[in-house]
């Protein structure tokens, strides 16, 4: 039985055009790299929605992807993805792969409301595709302000020095114990020359423990259905 890591996986997503399988479909293309991590033992993953956005709007009805998981070796395990939810206005989105035969490891979900600036954190994730790379650093700042994919202002966002580079969007923020304090979402690149500034975001893990809930049963955040 596959015992698949929870605080971290990495996965290059394809928009598949016909009713085979990623691994028969040599048309498929590959859109986009990130980052995330399984939320729990049923193989849902939460990542950023700018990750997945292609798959949002792919109009196939397929939105598959393909994930790369690392198991307890260190071994790379390849599975199709399926997106089920997504919430734009938190850059949050959730995949779904086949839990049957395989134990999920889930992360460990820590909390956002005691965070301090200057302790410690550590940013996992898929950098520029070299997998399971981890960064260290320091809570810059708290209650910070950014832009979501649609324009809208995530308030609360977690500041950190811990580097966020391409392919990181989407994976866990943890704290020293390795409890998830934030999703990686952004960083700030010097004008004109795509240079990171070491300045970071990260939207606070309670509130995907908010919304996540809600776009696994429903696929849409609370506010959308009301």
């Amino acid at each position: 039985m596959l015992n698949l890591i929870g605080a971290d996986f990495s996965f290059s997503f394809q928009l598949c055009t016909s009713e085979v399988g990623l691994a028969e479909d040599e048309n498929a293309k590959v859109e986009g790299t990130g980052s995330g991590f399984i939320w729990d033992k049923f193989g849902h993953i939460v990542t950023n929605y700018h990750v997945v956005s292609k798959l949002a709007t792919d109009r196939s009805g397929l939105q598959r992807c393909k994930v790369s998981l690392v198991d307890s070796a260190g071994n790379n395990i390849t599975r199709e993805g399926i997106l089920i939810g997504f919430d734009p206005d938190y850059d949050l989105a959730v995949l779904k792969v086949d839990a049957v035969g395989n134990e999920f490891n889930p992360a460990t979900i820590g909390t956002s409301q005691e965070l301090q600036v200057g302790q410690s954190c550590y940013a996992i994730g898929n950098p520029y595709g070299f997998e399971n790379t981890l960064t260290t650093g320091v809570i810059s700042g708290l209650g910070r302000e950014i832009p979501s994919p649609n324009g809208r202002a995530i308030r609360g966002a977690i500041q950190t020095d811990a580097a966020i580079k391409a392919g990181n969007s989407g994976g866990p923020l943890i704290d020293s114990y390795g409890h998830v304090i934030g999703v990686n979402t952004a960083t700030f690149t010097r004008k004109g020359s795509g240079i990171s500034s070491g300045v970071n975001f990260a939207i606070p893990i309670d509130t995907a423990v908010r919304i996540v809930p809600y776009l696994i049963v429903y696929g849409t955040p609370y506010t959308d259905r009301y």
